[in-house]
């Protein structure tokens, strides 16, 4: 559930070439040009529905796996990316804040396809 959080933001934020001015010209390149005709409803809607989808599912993974790194890591990126686009969205460096929140969330849903978690038993600590 978390790639379909991921897979939303992204894909939300290639629709906003006035924002993010980088991932404007990949969707151009890539094909994606006909999402800047969705760039308000992409960012005041989809871009925080789907943050907030990918910090829920990440939180209920870190909870349920107990394993404290990864679940740092996995929230980190959507909690950056919630604070760029509401507090932080007047100040300049936000947008590179908001770069390396999606370079995070992708490298974590990478890494959690790889390396998927391990459930641990809460009586002994090893791992199911």
């Amino acid at each position: 559930m978390d790639k379909v959080g991921v897979g939303g933001v992204i894909i939300a934020a290639l629709s906003c070439a006035g924002c993010f001015p980088a991932l404007g010209a990949l969707a151009a390149t890539l094909g994606l040009g006909f999402l800047s005709q969705l760039e308000g409803v992409a960012i005041t809607t989809l871009l925080p529905i789907f943050a907030s989808i990918a910090l829920a599912v990440n939180a209920y993974g870190w909870f349920q796996h107990r394993r404290h790194w990864r679940g740092v890591l996995s929230i980190l990126g959507p909690i950056a990316i919630l604070a760029t686009l509401y507090p932080l969205w007047q100040y300049g460096w936000s947008t590179y804040l908001f770069y390396c929140a999606l370079i995070l969330m992708l490298l974590v849903s990478v890494a959690d396809l790889i390396w998927p978690a391990k459930r641990e038993c809460k009586i002994s600590g090893a791992a199911i």
